[in-house]
C-alpha cells in the first residue's frame, strides 16, 4: 500500500488543501496529513486547533489521517512508514521553493519520493495567508474554507481585534 505524507502548516486548512487531500486519497492507499507545529511562523491557530479543523474537514475520507509533527519532515515520513511526500503547487513561485526542497529531501533520503499536485483551477489563487487577511478585514471567506474553519476564523479575528485594543 502506498502511503503518502501531505505536510504543511494548514493555518487554516483551505478548500485548496481539501481538494488536494481528496484527490490524493484516490491515488494513494493512505494519506497522512502532517500538520507542522511551526511555532516560528506565528500561526493564528494552535497545532491542536489546526488538527481538529482538518479532521472535521476530511472526516468522510477513511484512508486519510491527520497527525501533528514537530520534527524534520523526513523523520516524520519514516515514523509514518511513508515513502512519498506530496506537495501542492499553485504557481511558479511555489515550484521554485518546492523544487529546491524536493532536491534537499532526495539528497537526504533517496528512498522518499516527492510528488506534486496542482489544485483545481477554482482553488489556484487560495492560500491560508490570503484567507486570514480577507477574514481579518471582514471579507467573506466561506467560498474558500469549510464552514467549521470559517467559524473558527471569525472567532480568531474577534480575539485578535479585541487584543489590539
Amino acid at each position: 500500500m502506498l502511503r503518502c505524507i501531505y505536510p504543511g502548516t494548514f493555518d487554516p486548512i483551505t478548500k485548496g488543501h481539501e481538494d488536494l487531500i481528496r484527490r490524493a486519497s484516490k491515488l494513494f492507499g493512505e494519506v497522512v496529513v502532517g500538520i507542522a507545529d511551526s511555532k516560528r511562523k506565528g500561526p493564528w491557530f494552535s497545532a491542536d486547533e489546526r488538527v481538529a479543523m482538518a479532521r472535521e474537514v476530511v472526516k468522510d475520507l477513511p484512508n486519510v489521517r491527520i497527525e501533528r509533527f514537530s520534527c524534520l519532515l523526513l523523520d516524520f515520513a519514516k515514523q509514518q512508514e511513508a515513502t512519498i511526500i506530496m506537495r501542492g503547487l499553485r504557481a511558479v513561485i511555489d515550484f521554485e521553493y518546492e523544487f529546491q526542497m524536493a532536491g534537499m529531501n532526495r539528497g537526504m533520503n533517496p528512498d522518499v519520493e516527492v510528488v506534486f499536485l496542482t489544485p483545481s483551477e477554482k482553488y489556484l489563487f487560495i492560500s491560508s495567508t490570503i484567507v486570514r487577511e480577507v477574514a481579518f478585514f471582514g471579507g467573506e471567506v466561506s467560498r474558500f474554507v469549510h464552514p467549521v474553519v470559517a467559524d473558527a476564523l471569525k472567532k480568531q479575528v474577534e480575539e485578535r481585534k479585541r487584543d489590539e485594543r
